[in-house]
């Protein structure tokens, strides 16, 4: 390094700079004054262009949890006479509700409308574009939030998918899945994320509950919506008699495993910017998935004398799922207890509870969704603090007290309200869906395709072919 060089540098930069003000008239100050409002704009279009970059890799973070991910968890869980149907329940959902979501389903869920629905302001997409829509996020365009918003519409009625596998006809699935989309999903949405819904913490609501990513909006009512399919529907044909083991451990263990990478894009993406909050959502979901598959791996050993592949992935997925609402309200200890409660309480679900009501819930959907949504929102309002999101403030702008560990033990009221409220929504519009669906095109395949396996009877394909 040459000193004098630089120096000499510096002393041309500062005569062309004071000449410059001289020839042009503009004050010093003035001209630093433009210099700020540059760097300014600059920032926010750099702060724009890091914010869009993670929002849209987030989006297809949690695409990929219900395809490949979902599709495999669930495949594999299945017999091999239907891992195709059960797969293509998946993926059918990438189709339809895109398509659904396009057309409608963006207006009814995020425009302003009631407390309850959404109005048509944005039908067909009409003026979702590059612009920002600063009532959702400020700093990315509205067509990434809608694209984004589109991923949890469609794994969410893929969730239910798991409680009537192996023995829905595919024309009823359809027709169920679009309505239970306009009829549940998008109201539920709404009235949570909608500016001016009914549960809405942040934008008008009546009844403040805190969701950050959907323990109400989608865990909790596919949960509950699958609970009641299962019941609807009735048992398997040999259930609980016959030998229904998955058939491979390896596909679900490879879906799970993209679960939980994709739950990132699913929680942390929810921060709608790539911010702290961001990273303290990552981190939370991180912990409750560990702490969840350790306490069901452990109750499971202590019962059952070993730990099993399919209850650590169930665990994770557990506390994946009770984290989703917390996530980005709490700390990382707060987390890790969230975790661990889930993957206990989960564990009783599907073992203790299923086996004395007897239902057949296939793949477990009400037990870990609909339980893990419920444990995990109300603890939201536990552990919820200012510390981590300070986004609500008085008037004097002073963060308001968010749960009870920052004194405000009325939260746990009003997430119990959005429960009651996701829990009744779920049940009564499942059973009314079920039954138009049953009265027009049906719902269960008969006994001759359902022996035989719905790859062959509703697809005509086969999952494996072993010919040698």
């Amino acid at each position: 390094m040459n000193p004098r060089r630089y120096g000499y540098a510096f002393m041309r930069i500062l005569r062309t700079g004071l000449l410059s003000c001289l020839l042009t008239g503009v004050a010093p100050a003035a001209a630093i004054d433009d210099k700020v409002a540059s760097l300014e704009n600059a920032v926010k279009s750099a702060q724009s262009a890091g914010d869009n970059a993670w929002m849209l890799v987030s989006a297809a973070l949690v695409l990929m949890m219900t395809g490949p991910g979902l599709a495999l968890f669930y495949g594999g869980l299945v017999r091999k006479k239907n891992v195709l149907a059960t797969m293509m329940q998946s993926f059918w959902m990438m189709v339809l509700i895109t398509v659904l979501w396009a057309l409608v389903g963006y207006s009814l869920a995020f425009g302003e409308g009631t407390p309850f629905i959404g109005d048509l302001r944005y039908l067909f997409l009409q003026g979702v574009g590059s612009a920002p829509n600063s009532d959702y996020a400020g700093t990315i365009p509205q067509q990434t939030f809608m694209v984004y918003q589109l991923m949890f519409a469609i794994i969410t009625p893929a969730l239910i998918t798991g409680a009537f596998a192996e023995r829905m006809k595919f024309s009823g699935m359809t027709l169920f899945m679009v309505l239970w989309a306009l009829l549940v999903y998008f109201p539920m949405a709404h009235m949570v994320w909608g500016k001016g819904g009914f549960l809405n913490a942040y934008l008008g609501g009546v009844v403040p509950c805190f969701d950050f990513a959907g323990g109400t909006v989608v865990h909790i009512t596919s949960g509950v919506s699958a609970l009641v399919c299962a019941l609807y529907l009735g048992k398997r044909l040999g259930y609980p008699e016959g030998m229904m083991k998955p058939h491979s451990l390896v596909l679900s263990f490879i879906g799970a495993c993209l679960l939980w990478v994709g739950w990132f894009g699913f929680n942390a993406g929810s921060a709608l910017g790539a911010s702290g909050l961001a990273t303290s959502a990552f981190v939370a979901t991180h912990f409750a998935a560990a702490t969840a598959a350790l306490g069901w791996m452990c109750a499971e050993w202590m019962a059952n004398g070993k730990p099993s592949a399919l209850g650590g992935i169930s665990g994770a997925v557990a506390g994946l799922v009770a984290i989703t609402p917390a996530s980005g309200f709490v700390k990382p200890m707060p987390a890790l207890l969230i975790g661990f409660l889930a993957g206990l309480v989960c564990y009783f679900m599907v073992t203790w509870v299923k086996q004395k009501f007897g239902y057949d819930d296939s793949l477990d959907a009400f037990g870990v969704h609909g339980a893990g949504g419920t444990l995990g929102a109300i603890l939201t309002g536990v552990f919820a603090t200012n510390a981590v999101n300070d986004a609500l403030k008085d008037s004097t702008g002073k963060p308001l007290p968010l749960g009870l560990v920052d004194g405000n033990g009325g939260q746990i009221m009003n997430q119990l309200i959005g429960c009651a409220i996701a829990w009744g929504l779920a049940i009564v519009g499942t059973l009314i869906i079920l039954k138009v669906c049953d009265m027009t095109v049906g719902l269960r395949v008969n006994k001759e395709e359902e022996t035989e396996g719905l790859d062959v009877s509703l697809h005509g394909e086969e999952g494996y072919i072993l010919e040698s």
